[in-house]
């Protein structure tokens, strides 16, 4: 059995591999559907059961699994994960493995269809070097992504958060990796 770490480099070369071989869009549809339709099944079944509760479940459970570092925080309109060090991102930098120009695009990838699926939509951010925020929210709520200044540990107000070497990607109320904002 391959470890998680293990995991990573491998899933990072075949998202290489599909997009140099078959397109940028067979890529989005492997996310979309080998990743959130049907390995993450259950995420996508909990948080439809359950809304917010059922994703601070899951990703308090995944994350910690995963060991990452991040704080999360779970209100009557939305949830939030601030990713202080990901451990798939961290794993590949560490390493010096970079097969695929955007490995962070597949978090957005299967997590949007997932969520659009359960009613959701998205804010992220991801700054390519193992941090980034989330912010989830209902479809139609005209609710914008919490300020940063909101709590001292929203990534965004964190040291490293934007160094001149960071180029910041951004989705507002997206639901997948084509809506990266310009």
């Amino acid at each position: 059995m391959i470890g998680c770490y293990d995991f990573c480099g491998h899933y990072e070369w075949t998202f290489a591999w599909i997009e140099k071989n078959f397109g940028h869009d067979v890529l989005l549809a492997y996310w979309k559907e080998a990743i959130a339709e049907d390995s993450q099944i259950h995420a996508s079944q909990l948080i439809k059961e359950k809304g917010f509760a059922g994703m601070e479940e899951y990703w308090g459970h995944t994350l910690a699994e995963e060991g990452a570092a991040y704080t999360s925080s779970c209100g009557k309109d939305s949830f939030r994960i601030d990713m202080h060090d990901c451990p798939s991102k961290g794993f590949l930098l560490a390493n010096g493995l970079s097969q695929h120009k955007d490995y962070c695009d597949h978090c957005i990838g299967w997590i949007g269809p997932m969520m659009k699926n359960a009613g959701f939509v998205v804010d992220h951010e991801h700054n390519h070097l193992g941090k980034c925020w989330w912010s989830f929210r209902r479809v139609g709520e005209a609710r914008q992504p919490s300020d940063p200044k909101a709590s001292t540990s929203n990534i965004e107000v964190m040291p490293g958060w934007a160094p001149s070497s960071a180029k910041i990607d951004r989705f507002n109320g997206a639901t997948g990796a084509d809506q990266k904002q310009a």
